[in-house]
């Protein structure tokens, strides 16, 4: 920032010089005054020499009362001026005439100095003005930042924070000045130690993925660290966080569905081989429930056995849809009669055999959804087939299966009065190939295919986090306006 140069060169008459008009003027004085004494002087003054004496000394006394009177009045118009100055007041002194005197011939010089001072004020004035913006500009710059900034002292304690720094955190504002930042950050061991080395080295990052544990929940940051110097000693610097979670996610995102179109390609060659035997299972079942008219118990095992075929081979064919290109085809799915068939199914085999409870509490007006059952028929079944493994170990299982309206949704949940999902892998539960289950028992399919057919739908499936005792899964999909239908 430019200051302006003040020239300080004094243009008044420098003081203590011999000023002629200003010896003059008391000097007539004293002189009309002794005239006047030797005027006025009594006769017995015959002396000459006594007369003269007399008439001297009452002019110097007149010349020494004429200059003090004048000293004294050009002090007190000086005093005035400077205590003006004291209050800020940088006006000049009335100079008059008393530019004769010593004190007058000071006045002058006072008022340049009161001019050069209003000028160096006004420089002043100005610089903070500049100072001032520039500040305002880089606070702005500072907190339009998209990511959290730390500006770190010496002892690495925090000096500076900006506003989503103290968002990210969870503290008001200015609540991180002086927070020490190995203290504030909850890093993992491979991570506390990349920072560490970057202090102790002065090696600057740049764009390095971390996980900090913020507010009891594992999100995943880009560092930028930079130093304000070179010294060793000196580990002032700047510390940048930007929030990469949802990009993060965006990318697993993007793999899985690459992921699950490779195993739809891989799916869409062995589905010939599976529909061959399916077909020949349906065919002979078939024949045995036609052969087995004496036999009423045969001939019903005969039927389920035709059914389950015929719902393995829709499963198969539903699962090759939705990896491909849907067409329109104008069906519908009643939530309600989807549920309510379907656990009738688990009912007369696995729900029955490990004696788990069943609880409908389904909504009693009709919940359509767009799109046919049978996508739905997978997703509902992961569900259900993960709570009854994670009722393993409970004492008296139960299972709830509700249906509602929200909005333009219509909604279903599984929950289950297990153990629940533990915190630290709830973000993992829709990863592909990701499963808690020993090996050759699950393949961490079931939940990462129900999301993907639920999301093309439009809709979405969560794990609800805040409810307690167990776990509980929502799915939520758009609904058919009936009315608007004609349904």
């Amino acid at each position: 920032m430019a200051i302006k140069s003040l020239s300080l060169r004094n243009t008044a008459r420098r003081p203590g010089g011999l000023d002629l008009p200003g010896f003059l003027i008391p000097l007539a004085v004293a002189l009309a005054a002794g005239l006047l004494y030797a005027w006025w002087a009594p006769h017995w003054l015959e002396s000459p020499h006594f007369w003269g004496i007399s008439a001297l000394g009452f002019g110097v006394l007149s010349y020494a009362a004429v200059r003090l009177v004048g000293e004294l009045v050009a002090l007190r118009r000086l005093e005035a001026g400077i205590h003006g100055a004291r209050e800020g007041l940088l006006e000049p002194a009335e100079g008059g005439a008393n530019g004769w005197t010593s004190a007058g011939r000071l006045i002058p010089e006072y008022n340049t100095t009161m001019s050069t001072l209003r000028l160096m004020f006004q420089t002043v004035e100005q610089c903070q003005g500049r100072f001032l913006n520039e500040r305002n500009r880089s606070n702005t710059i500072l907190q339009s930042l998209p990511g959290g900034l730390l500006s770190l002292a010496d002892d690495l304690r925090i000096t500076i924070a900006n506003r989503q720094a103290d968002a990210m955190f969870g503290v008001d504002p200015g609540g991180l000045i002086g927070a020490n930042l190995f203290e504030l950050l909850e890093l993992n061991e491979r991570d506390r130690e990349l920072l560490r080395d970057a202090f102790l080295y002065k090696h600057t990052i740049s764009n390095q993925e971390i996980a900090l544990r913020v507010e009891g929940i594992t999100r995943y940051f880009s560092l930028n660290l930079g130093f304000y110097n070179d010294e060793e000693n000196d580990m002032g610097g700047v510390l940048i966080l930007q929030d990469i979670t949802e990009y993060r996610q965006l990318m697993e995102s993007v793999a899985t569905r690459e992921k699950l179109v490779a195993m739809g390609q891989l799916a869409a060659g062995v589905a010939h081989e599976l529909n061959t035997p399916l077909g020949n299972i349906l065919g002979y079942a078939q024949l045995l429930d036609r052969a087995a008219a004496e036999n009423p118990k045969l001939g019903g095992y005969a039927r389920i056995i035709a059914d389950e075929t015929q719902r393995c081979s829709r499963v198969v064919q539903e699962l090759l849809n939705y990896a491909r290109k849907d067409k329109c085809c104008g069906e519908t799915c009643d939530l309600n009669q989807l549920a309510q068939e379907l656990i009738e199914t688990f009912i007369n085999c696995r729900l029955k055999r490990y004696r788990i409870e069943i609880v409908m509490d389904l909504s009693p007006d009709r919940l359509i959804a767009e799109g046919g059952c049978g996508q739905l028929d997978i997703v509902l079944t992961n569900l259900l087939a993960n709570a009854i493994d994670a009722l393993n170990a409970t004492e008296q299982p139960c299972i709830t299966v509700r249906t509602w309206r929200e909005e333009s949704y219509v909604a279903v949940s599984v929950t289950d009065n297990g153990p629940g999902v533990p915190h630290d892998i709830r973000n993992r539960l829709f990863d592909l190939f990701f499963s808690t289950k020993e090996v050759g028992q699950g393949y961490g399919l079931g939940l990462s295919i129900s999301q993907a057919i639920v999301a093309k739908r439009g809709g979405f499936i969560a794990y609800d986090a805040n409810h307690a005792g167990g776990a509980r899964f929502i799915i939520k999909l758009p609904a058919v306006d009936l009315k608007r239908a004609n349904l």
